[in-house]
């Protein structure tokens, strides 16, 4: 018996080992190049959200916008260890860390799992760190991959206390129920599907097995719940100073539940969305996309849900109950009306967790060595694959519509309006005084992300229409070029108007995003101070250069 016990041990350690490489390796692949993309409208905005936390020490919950306070707090996090005190001092490097972190810290959760998975947890910390969605969004400035690490912190703990009944299993599960709270109005869908699942575990089981719940003690269940509430209701009222905060954080299910039918609301998908976009996506000529081989292990691991697993290490009971979590999240999100790519999340992990199920799955059931020779080679092709796809979406084609991740994604041309403007404001100063101040005027306030990109200008105007007062540089949306140009040329008196010119070169204009085209101008006495300013400094820097090749002696020049 010692020897077994041993042996179990033994086991277990190596699965920990494992997932900790693992989990190092999911973090190099996150990590890398964290600005090379154009910040999401949706980014900046909650960045925009963060300003006012890092200025002001306070947040505020909108129960309309913006979700909970978590993604805020942790940035605060980011930007001490960084050294950054004010707004202009943080980069997108300091933002993204942040989704980084609790992404890499999903793939280790999944270590407080190998009891009841065993090796299966091994494989599943694999394929959520090489998963292109998973790696994707830990690379996006938004909720989701917090919210997807805090549910499957709650599952972990949830069943840890399960086997154990011990009661800091418990207190942490009530945390991270807490901390979904107050990071998404969405967690309460996977409470549900958590209760749902629960449920039905219980009806499963035989009488006297279900009779075990009579020896749960109720007392550490409300110790959970309190704690979950404490939690919820410290984030909401910023540590108690806002209380009206955790009203809201309850109030806010009426607005989202109208949101999630669909009303007024451009975001609404048919209910295989979710599912097409992981089994098969191809935009116009653009390359194949797939996740297919983690649904495909899922359904081998729900099938060995429901026929019991022949390997011993797996826990029947736990299985059960994620294949009906799982089902449960597929079904609700796939039928809600309001979709957006980066909630496939919420329902991934348990995708995931069944895919390693599957494989071990198809390990048990095929005893011929050249049968599991085929099991390895398909898992070892998953991976693969897999890790290809993570690459491209993340790095070759981060920005590309064409990519199923990427959802009204600014394009990479808006990094040269940027560059243009902020060389402008370099030389010239555009942007630091009124009287070179820079206006962008895009229709709806459409205007995101470029309050991130100039947000160390102090004298910048956002509008959704042309401004009557025109300054020396404005952007704009092509649809806004009539409407300047009646101000120019109607508007304003023949004595008081001024020559501009296009601010890009031909043809004049960028794509912002796919749908919106970006155009600029800039009057023409700054068009020439700039212009002079950039023939003075090349001028300085050729000279240097002479300066320097005539001080080099000949025999170590090239």
């Amino acid at each position: 018996m010692s020897g077994q016990i041993g042996s179990s041990r033994g086991r277990l350690s190596l699965y920990w080992c494992l997932i900790l490489v693992v989990a190092l390796g999911a973090f190099s692949l996150r990590a890398p190049r964290l600005r090379m993309r154009p910040m999401h409208t949706d980014e900046a905005v909650h960045a925009d959200k963060y300003r006012i936390l890092i200025e002001t020490g306070v947040y505020e919950y909108d129960p309309h916008e913006y979700h909970g306070p978590t993604l805020n707090y942790a940035t605060l996090i980011a930007a001490r260890l960084q050294g950054a005190r004010t707004y202009a001092e943080i980069t997108e490097t300091t933002l993204r860390i942040v989704p980084v972190v609790f992404g890499t810290f999903l793939v280790l959760l999944i270590a407080g799992l190998t009891r009841g998975l065993g090796s299966a947890a091994v494989i599943a910390a694999i394929l959520a760190a090489l998963s292109p969605a998973m790696v994707y969004y830990s690379r996006y400035y938004i909720q989701e991959m917090l919210l997807a690490c805090f549910t499957l912190g709650l599952l972990v703990c949830g069943y840890r206390y399960a086997r154990t009944r011990s009661l800091p299993w418990v207190l942490a599960a009530g945390a991270f129920a807490g901390l979904m709270h107050a990071t998404k109005e969405t967690a309460i869908i996977a409470f549900g599907a958590m209760g749902l699942a629960l449920g039905v575990t219980v009806l499963l089981q035989s009488g006297q097995r279900r009779r075990m719940l009579a020896g749960v003690n109720w007392l550490h269940i409300l110790f959970g719940i309190a704690a979950a509430v404490v939690v919820s209701a410290l984030m909401y009222s910023v540590f108690l100073r806002r209380p009206e905060g955790i009203l809201d954080s309850y109030r806010t299910y009426g607005i989202y539940f109208s949101r999630a039918g669909g009303e007024n609301t451009a975001h609404v998908h048919p209910w295989h969305y979710y599912l097409q976009m992981l089994l098969y996506a191809r935009y116009f000529n653009g390359p194949i996309w797939t996740e297919a081989w983690i649904v495909v292990l899922a359904v081998v691991g729900l099938i060995g849900a429901v026929r019991g697993s022949r390997d011993g290490s797996l826990d029947p009971t736990f299985v059960r109950f994620l294949a009906v979590y799982t089902i449960a999240m597929i079904v609700v999100y796939s039928a809600i009306p309001y979709k957006t790519p980066w909630c496939v999340l919420s329902f991934l992990t348990g995708l995931i967790l069944l895919a390693g199920v599957g494989a071990t799955s198809l390990w048990a059931w095929a005893k011929h060595p050249v049968l599991r020779g085929v099991v390895a080679a398909f898992v070892l092709a998953a991976a693969g694959h897999l890790a290809f796809l993570a690459y491209r979406a993340s790095f070759m084609h981060c920005a590309d519509s064409r990519n199923p991740y990427v959802y009204a994604h600014p394009t990479e041309e808006i990094l040269t309006a940027v560059d243009t403007v902020r060389d402008y404001a370099a030389t010239i100063g555009v942007g630091h005084s009124f009287e070179r101040r820079l206006q962008v005027a895009i229709p709806g306030n459409d205007y995101w992300p470029l309050p991130w990109y100039f947000r160390d200008l102090p004298y910048v105007g956002y509008t959704s229409e042309v401004p009557r007062d025109v300054g020396p540089l404005i952007l704009l949306s092509d649809a806004l070029e009539g409407a300047l140009a009646r101000v120019f040329f109607e508007e304003t008196p023949v004595e008081q108007r001024r020559m501009y010119l296009f601010l890009f070169p031909k043809p004049h204009y960028l794509w912002a995003r796919p749908g919106m085209k970006l155009v600029g101008f800039v009057r023409n006495d700054l068009w020439e101070e700039h212009a002079a300013r950039h023939s003075d400094a090349m001028a300085l820097i050729e000279e240097a250069h002479e300066r320097k090749a005539s001080t080099t002696p000949d025999a170590v020049r090239p």
